[in-house]
Order: structure tokens, then C-alpha cells, then sequence
């Protein structure tokens, strides 16, 4: 909402001055978000009169005007815009006038010149060289009306502040002038001005007939005939002013009449030519298949739950936002008709975004609207068209269907001295709501307000409590810090902290990246196998219509977006939570019934293995590299890597972690239908893992150091090629008496042709066993016993053999 200080003042005028004002209405709910001064400053620029305007003798493109500035007598100036000419007034920066400043910030000083020999004795000036618009395609025209000499200042009112408001959705009835007016009027005591709006007297007896069919859609609508009116003629200085200062543009006459009434008092209407309705008009919802063309030029379709106005052939307007071009005034329009009309908000809101655009009708339509003020504010509309376009007005049409239920809502004065944090007597809180202009009613300890027409958000006690919270001003509110039990929660040393996983993958080259917790439903159809997702019920956008179960959807996306932007490696990560359905959840602090809200943390790597070097060859990232990233921040734990599947994962390089013997998460490759899928040049190495999991640590214990020296033997076993690492390891070190410390692999080899000792699909594998026993020295009879007990599991195992 943006406005200027002075048409505010002309409302409500306290004493107030520019900054205090912009503190008040923020500290009273209404942000102001920037105050800016309408021109920068200058001075020494007047309203000068062109009397004459000669071509330059030297110069093809400049004129020697004459000129009235107010003086004994007129001043000669040398000008090269091209709309010089006499007659008109003009703005004329005099002698030793002061301009502001250009490029290089430093102001322009105005003094006699010559130009092409020809003394000047100022400058004209264009609207760019005084800082209040753009435009410099010549002088900057002014109104027939100033007087020559007057200080432009003065004359153009420029010594005003624009005022822009940021708004909550719950401050609909500040969404006008006359709103702030009201609402300043209240938190300073001074008098709220409420101009008397006269009924226009009716000049014919014409009537359009209007049928409303849907009170679902429309609780009140109001119109009347206006003939005769010349669209030709221009809107004046004041309003394009105002609008101009309100951020509108101005269009037509009759366009602005409408916006200027909208700003004033917070009123949409609509103006359709008269002559180009069909019939009668007809405010119903929309049909399926009907289409409409509107002002701004696109066509939609509206359906059962648009509402429109339409005529007997065709719709011709989206109710309570936008007009249609066929019924547009043109230069051809002679006669009109006006309407406004009371919107229903919950009619109105989504329909603009559904259509992509916005308009400031339906952006206080959706908010509320009063309804009572239609016939009034119609009757401004009325006089400011006769005023200014002319013509004759007939009968005002008022249909009242169904306008909202004001219902008395009671506020304790006890409740809200508690819920504010400081004392406030119920007289004073009934101060208040009369101050805005509610019907109060006090009982014991109470009071009860009847919430006034233009007023859609008082329903409940808080609401009351808010308004006087607000009007009595938060800054007034005291600094009293919150008094509760510090109760510290000392962090188990088993459980690591959610940064300390974010440090260690930051560590391992990996960047974090966050995320939407909301997704498109494709990528947990095809990355996730869930075919039935939490449905979002109102989504930012529609793609995004899903609650994500799974991290690796979201990471992908982020690889595209890179991808996109020529990165040339990724290697990024995300901690956050998913969200699946689950049966056994129930309802708590943090947990919805029906709903588990896991967190993982998962990884995507893309791209070389290391960052531009040259140490070593470049190779491409691969499911090593991210098992080696893996093992590091788990360790001290060691996790195991199990074949799998997973329907994002290659299904041939997809691995299951698992740790003490628990599943944890997936690591793998990208699956090769969705890397083509979703282009990407090649695929990328993911992991996903149950985040808990992740921060469990085993509590370190002190162990003595061993008094023996441990003792080494390696050996050869021959294995089917189908026989796993861990499987035999686990076999060799599954020692009863535990003195078998450590098992490693150190060499498999397998021969290109069967030889004796290694038939055809076999393999030997070497292995190098740590054997150690704290109490006693091992004798070599211990070990050779211990190793043959060792080769005999992984005998009875997996069917090991020693290599002969």
C-alpha cells in the first residue's frame, strides 16, 4: 500500500511530524516499509510562462524564448527541446537555482550563460533534470492554472513524503487512504475527517437489469447508468498526481476515476461500456468450456468455480478482479455503467493465481471488502464522472442479498492484561475499540465489541487483544524478560551432534546444499518406489505437490541445476527430514499421528574424483570412492557394504549399509533408465543414511596395553569366485577362544587357465591373520593350532581350502 503523507493529512492530520508518524503505524502493526521524498531537492525552479519561442540564429535545433517567470518583465532563454513553443508553462530553473545532482553527484548550478552567442538568463527544464521521472523527451508541461513565478515546489506540492506500507492479509481495512486515516485517528486522539458524500440526483430514469445468481458469490451489487459522458477529456493534474504518488499510472479518465476511488477508500469498481452489454448483466459462477477475454489481453477459462459477470450471450468479467475487453470503455463510449459490489472474500481468493496475475481489486476482494459503503462510494464515483467527463446519471440499483454476520466477540480484561504483559484497565481497552469506531458494551470484567462492516478479522478474544496490544503501541509494551526454569540437558557422549556429521562431510569435500521438504510426486514415483506420497494441500506451485520421502529426489535436482550452470563437479550433500506414511506414529510434541518424519543425511557425487590437480590422473568419482568417504564418517564403527537393490540404484552397484549388524542407508549408482531420464551426462554416485544411526558413537574405554608381542601368519585358501570377502574373513576371525585379533586381505589371484591346486572358477585368495594372546606367550605349536582351526572354518564355511 503506498500513498502520499499529504492526502493522508487531509484525513487525519496529527501533530505529528513525518518520522514520528512512520514510527506510530509500525509500532501499531502497519510496517512502514520506506518513506521517500516525492522530488530530491532543488531550488530556485518556478512556473514560468513561454511567451515567445524563436529559432536560434546560429542554431538549426535551439529557439530563443521569451519567457513570464513572475518578474517586472519577461527573460530571455536559449532552449533546444523540441516542445517549446508559446503558450505553455513550463518550469524554469532561474539564476543561481540549484538542481539535483547528475552522475557524478554533484548539484547543478544554475548562472547566466550564452549559448551560440545568445545570452541565457536560466534553464527550462524537463521532468528528468528536476529527479521526478524518467522522462526527457522534452519540457515538462504544467497546468494551465499555475501562476507564472510561484515556487514549483509550492505549486506541484513536491514537498511531500510517499509513504509504503507493508500490510499483513489481516489489515485489509488499511488498504486505503482513508483506512490509515481511520486507524492514525485512533492511536493519536485527532479528529478523523469524513467527507459528506451527497446522493447524486438522478437525470433519467434508465436502468440496467442485473439478476444475481449465486449470493455465495456476491452478498451485495450495486449500479447505476451514467449517459452521456465524453471519454476524450483528460484526467486532471490533482488525480494524476495522487496517482502517480500512489504508484498508478494514469490511463483514461474514467480508469482513473475508478483507481482513485479504490485508493481513497479502499472501493473496487468496474465501468463497462453500457452500449456494448447485451441485455441484462448476470452475476453467477462461471460454466465449464466459457472463456474471456481480459483487459490485460490473455484469454482464460473459467469453470464452477470462477465467478463472473456475464451478459445474455457471453461472460464479461472475472467477479471481483478483472473486466473484459469486450465491454471496455474506448474513445467511442458515450454511455456507461458503474457497479460495485461486495465480493464474497473466500469467493475471490486463489482465483488470481490460478490465472497467473495479480490485481489490486482482487488483492482487497480476497482480504474483505466493506460491504456497507457501496451505494456511498458510488455516489463518489458518480460525481467525480460528471465532474470530470460530464454527462447525466440515473437511478442507483441496490441489491442486498446476504452480507456477513457481525457476531459480538468478548474479551476479558483480565486475559488480555495477561496475555499483553502488562496492566491495562478495562476502561482504557474500551477506549480503545470506541477509538476504532466499534459498538462496545461493557459488563463485569468484560468487554463486548461488535466488529464494524469494514472489519473481516475479529472473531475470536486474541483478535481483540491484538487490537489493543497494537493501538497502545508495542514499543509501550515493557522489556520484561521471560522467567523459567533453565533446566540444561547434558548431550549423551554416545550420540554425536547433527554439526559435528555436517563438519566431517564438509572435511571429506563435500558442500551442503538445503532443500524443499516438498517435491515433485515423478521423482517419488521413480527414486523412491512410493506410490502413494503425502499430498501437499496447498503447494507453493504445482510441481511441488508432495512431501518427500526420500533425500536423493531433491539431490538429483540439484546436480540438474548445476549441470545447468557448467559446474564441472559436484560432490554435495543434505541433512533434513522425510515423510512417510506410518501406521504405529501417534500424535506428540513432535510427531503426527500416522506420519513418520525420519531425518537422513544423503550425498550425491558427480564429476573427477579430485579437484583440478596434477599429482595423478583424472578419473571419474565411482562407488569406491564414496564407500571410502562412507567408512570415514562412521569410523570408529566399521559398517559393511551388502549387495542390494534400490529403485533409483544401478541394480548390479547398489550396496546396503549396514552397522552392528543393523540396516542403515544405500550407497550406489545412479540406475541407468533414470540418468536418461533425467539427462544427465553420465551417472552420479548416491548414499542415503538413517541420520540417528549415523550419530551413535561408541564410548571410548581404556584398555591396557598387551604385555605379548602379537604374531603374524599368512595364508593361501582357494575359493569358488562366487565365495564374498566378508564371508570368508568373517569365518577365519570367528575365533572361540578370541585370540584371533585381525584378518586382512592382502592379494587374490586367478590364473587365466586351471592349474593344479586351482581348478576353473576358483580363486586364492591370501590372507594375513593377527593372532595374540595377552596372558601368555603364543608357542609355535599354539599357533599352528590356531591357524588350522581357522582354515577348518572357513573350510566348513564356505568351503576354503589351503592353496597346495
Amino acid at each position: 500500500m503506498q500513498f502520499p503523507e499529504s492526502w493522508l493529512r487531509e484525513f487525519c492530520n496529527p501533530a505529528v511530524d513525518t518520522q514520528g508518524l512512520a514510527h506510530l503505524l509500525t509500532m501499531a502493526g502497519l510496517e512502514v516499509e520506506d518513506t521517500r521524498p516525492v522530488a530530491p531537492a532543488f531550488s530556485g525552479v518556478v512556473v514560468a510562462e513561454i511567451l515567445e519561442a524563436h529559432p536560434h540564429p546560429q542554431a538549426d535545433r535551439l529557439r530563443v524564448c521569451k519567457v513570464d517567470a513572475g518578474g517586472a518583465g519577461p527573460l530571455q532563454i536559449v532552449c533546444g527541446a523540441p516542445n517549446a513553443r508559446a503558450g505553455i508553462k513550463v518550469p524554469l530553473a532561474t539564476v543561481g537555482a540549484e538542481l539535483p545532482p547528475g552522475a557524478d553527484g554533484t548539484p547543478l548550478r544554475i548562472g547566466v550563460g550564452k549559448l551560440r552567442g545568445v545570452e541565457s538568463q536560466g534553464m527550462l527544464c524537463s521532468a528528468r533534470e528536476l529527479g521526478l521521472s524518467e522522462d526527457h523527451a522534452g519540457l515538462m508541461e504544467l497546468g494551465a492554472g499555475l501562476q507564472p513565478g510561484a515556487p514549483l515546489r509550492e505549486a506541484l506540492a513536491l514537498d511531500d513524503t510517499i509513504f509504503t506500507l507493508k500490510l499483513t492479509p489481516n489489515l485489509a481495512h488499511a488498504l486505503s487512504v482513508y483506512g490509515v486515516a481511520r486507524e492514525v485517528a485512533a492511536l493519536t486522539g485527532a479528529p478523523l475527517r469524513t467527507p459528506a458524500i451527497a446522493p447524486v440526483a438522478p437525470a433519467h430514469d434508465a436502468r440496467l437489469p442485473v439478476r444475481v445468481e449465486a449470493p455465495d458469490l456476491c452478498g451485495r451489487f450495486s449500479g447505476r447508468i451514467v449517459r452521456g459522458v465524453d471519454t476524450s477529456a483528460r484526467t486532471p493534474a490533482w488525480m494524476v498526481d495522487r496517482l502517480a504518488r500512489c504508484g498508478q499510472r494514469s490511463v483514461s479518465a474514467l480508469v482513473d476515476i475508478s483507481n482513485y476511488v479504490m485508493f481513497e477508500y479502499g472501493r473496487p469498481s468496474h465501468i463497462f461500456d453500457l452500449d456494448k452489454i447485451h441485455g441484462r448483466l448476470i452475476v453467477r459462477w462461471g460454466r465449464a468450456g466459457e472463456t474471456l477475454e481480459l483487459l490485460n489481453g490473455s484469454t482464460v477459462e473459467v469453470d464452477e468455480t470462477v465467478g463472473v459477470i456475464a451478459d445474455e450471450r457471453q461472460v464479461e468479467s472475472l467477479a471481483g478482479i478483472m473486466g473484459g475487453e469486450a465491454t471496455a470503455v474506448s474513445d467511442t463510449t458515450r454511455n456507461v455503467y458503474v457497479e460495485a459490489a461486495f465480493w464474497w472474500p473466500e469467493a475471490v481468493q486463489g482465483r488470481s493465481r490460478r490465472y497467473n496475475f495479480a490485481t489490486d481489486a482482487g488483492h482487497r476482494f480476497e482480504r474483505g471488502v466493506d460491504p456497507a459503503g457501496t451505494v456511498e462510494h458510488l455516489e463518489r464515483i458518480t460525481a467525480l464522472i460528471l465532474e470530470i467527463c460530464g454527462g447525466q446519471a440515473g437511478p442507483m440499483d441496490d441489491q442486498v442479498l446476504r452480507l456477513p454476520e457481525r457476531r459480538p466477540v468478548t474479551m476479558r480484561a483480565a486475559r488480555a492484561a495477561k496475555v499483553i504483559g502488562m496492566p491495562i484497565a478495562q476502561a482504557r481497552c474500551a477506549e480503545v475499540f470506541r477509538g476504532l469506531g466499534f459498538e462496545v458494551a461493557e459488563g463485569e470484567g468484560t468487554v463486548t465489541v461488535t466488529p464494524p462492516s469494514w472489519r473481516f478479522d475479529l472473531a475470536i478474544e486474541e483478535d481483540l487483544i491484538e487490537e489493543v496490544a497494537r493501538i497502545v503501541g508495542y514499543d509501550q509494551l515493557p522489556d520484561a524478560p521471560p522467567l523459567a526454569p533453565v533446566v540444561p540437558h547434558v548431550p549423551p557422549e554416545t550420540r554425536a551432534s547433527i554439526h559435528a556429521v555436517r563438519h566431517r562431510l564438509a572435511a571429506l569435500d563435500w558442500q551442503e546444499t538445503i532443500n524443499f521438504s516438498f517435491v515433485e510426486a515423478r521423482w517419488e514415483g521413480e527414486l523412491h518406489g512410493n506410490a502413494d506420497p503425502i499430498r501437499v494441500l496447498n503447494p507453493i506451485a504445482a510441481p511441488l505437490a508432495v512431501m518427500r520421502s526420500s533425500l536423493i529426489g531433491s539431490l538429483v535436482q540439484v546436480l540438474r541445476h548445476n549441470l545447468a550452470r557448467k559446474a564441472p563437479r559436484v560432490r554435495v550433500f543434505e541433512v533434513g527430514r522425510v515423510f512417510a506414511r506410518d501406521a504405529s506414529v501417534g500424535d506428540g510434541e513432535r510427531s503426527v499421528a500416522g506420519i513418520a518424519q525420519p531425518r537422513r543425511v544423503a550425498g550425491l557425487a558427480w564429476g573427477p574424483a579430485d579437484p583440478l590437480q596434477w599429482g595423478r590422473p583424472e578419473r571419474a568419482v565411482d562407488f569406491h570412492d564414496i564407500k571410502g568417504d562412507l567408512e570415514a564418517l562412521l569410523a570408529p564403527r566399521v559398517a559393511r557394504f551388502l549387495p542390494d537393490t534400490h529403485p533409483a540404484l544401478h541394480p548390479g552397484r547398489c550396496a546396503r549399509v549396514e552397522l552392528d549388524g543393523r540396516a542403515i542407508g544405500v550407497v550406489g549408482e545412479l540406475h541407468p533408465r533414470w540418468r536418461q531420464a533425467y539427462e544427465l551426462p553420465s551417472a552420479p554416485v548416491l548414499f542415503e543414511l538413517d541420520l540417528d544411526a549415523v550419530l551413535q558413537r561408541p564410548l571410548p574405554a581404556a584398555q591396557p596395553l598387551p604385555r605379548q608381542q602379537a604374531v603374524t601368519r599368512d595364508i593361501a585358501l582357494v575359493v569358488a569366485d562366487r565365495v564374498a570377502h566378508d564371508a570368508l574373513v568373517d569365518a577365519i576371525a570367528a575365533d572361540p577362544q578370541g585370540l584371533v585379533r585381525a584378518v586382512t586381505l592382502f592379494d587374490i589371484y586367478r590364473p587365466a587357465q586351471p592349474q593344479p591346486g586351482i581348478g576353473a572358477g576358483e580363486r586364492s585368495m591370501a590372507l594375513r591373520l593377527e593372532l595374540l594372546d595377552p596372558d601368555a606367550t603364543l608357542t609355535d605349536e599354539h599357533i599352528d593350532t590356531l591357524v588350522a582351526q581357522a582354515v577348518d572354518r572357513a573350510a566348513r564355511a564356505v568351503g576354503a581350502r589351503l592353496r597346495s
